[in-house]
């Protein structure tokens, strides 16, 4: 097998002329560099240098390997440069999972802030419901995945960094002229005899968020009670206009308010989902992916 370093000696030689001129700009000895051809010719099977006068030209196979030792120089040359910019941040591809409440409320500013600051990283968004984006990460198929958490119930994930974003809190969502509606807050317990609208149904990556709700419920001592299964807050919020029922629904699925409902907060306890960015421990600390995590972050302080 030909040796890189050896061709790249070889080509030294040749654009020097000689040995003797290519062992003083390599900063070498005459005889360490006839070492070094005389192991490359052994590789190849075929003379690379031919004496002329007091110099040496490249055979046929000598200028072939030369032209080649050339390509692989520039090669490396610029993987090097690509490498410096991708350090710095300046080039490459970000993978962005994300679910699809925060894809509306989080993930667009975030981009447009990005791109101004690294315009030459291009961003690989894609919004994986029904899957779970957490999922994402562990598989390694993102670089930064938006994720949901329970209070004080952060997933243990091997060579995952958990970014907090936000607090995103869960309000009641009641037809208009319902009795609860009169109330300015209302205790979570209040909810108990009335008929729910699931708006978690069948979502595998809303498992987390149904069992925020289903445990803040069991915390105020009762279970709800579902008539009405769908898996999005906007259909959620046309069943209750309708009279339907009741819903939960979290402060950042409620960007479009249906009309026909009232929203209350609830207390005693107040359902919580915590919303992280997910990113592997080894490229948290990059250039583009740091200024990712400021421009999400700086996202949900907006709508906090």
């Amino acid at each position: 097998m030909l040796d890189v370093r050896r061709m790249q000696v070889l080509r030294a030689v040749v654009t020097s002329g000689s040995i003797t001129a290519a062992a003083t700009n390599l900063g070498y000895t005459p005889s360490a560099i006839s070492q070094q051809i005389s192991v490359l010719e052994k590789e190849a099977g075929l003379p690379l240098l031919a004496k002329v006068g007091r110099g040496v030209q490249p055979t046929a196979a000598g200028k072939l390997l030369t032209e080649h030792a050339g390509v692989i120089a520039d090669n490396l040359a610029e993987a090097e440069r690509a490498l410096v910019d991708l350090r710095e941040g300046r080039t490459g591809t970000l993978r962005v999972r994300y679910f699809y409440t925060a894809g509306a409320a989080l993930v667009p500013h975030a981009v447009a802030d990005f791109r101004k600051l690294h315009p030459d990283v291009q961003l690989d968004l894609a919004n994986v419901e029904p899957l779970d984006p957490i999922h994402e990460a562990e598989a390694g198929r993102s670089d930064v995945s938006i994720v949901v958490a329970a209070e004080g119930k952060t997933p243990p994930l091997r060579g995952i960094q958990l970014v907090h974003l936000l607090d995103d809190p869960y309000s009641a969502v009641l037809p208009e002229g319902h009795p609860l509606a009169d109330k300015d807050i209302l205790n979570l317990s209040d909810l108990a005899g009335e008929p729910w609208v699931d708006n978690e149904y069948y979502a595998a990556s809303s498992w987390t968020c149904r069992q925020i709700l289903l445990d803040a419920c069991a915390s105020a001592g009762f279970s709800p009670s579902f008539s009405v299964q769908c898996n999005d807050y906007q259909t959620a919020q046309g069943f209750v206009a309708a009279g339907l029922g009741i819903s939960m629904i979290p402060r950042l699925g409620l960007g479009t308010v249906v009309p026909g409902i009232v929203i209350r907060p609830v207390r005693h306890p107040e359902p919580v989902r915590r919303i992280y960015a997910a990113v592997a421990e080894f490229t948290a600390d990059q250039p583009a992916t740091a200024t990712l995590l400021r421009c999400l972050r700086a996202a949900a302080e907006g709508v906090a």
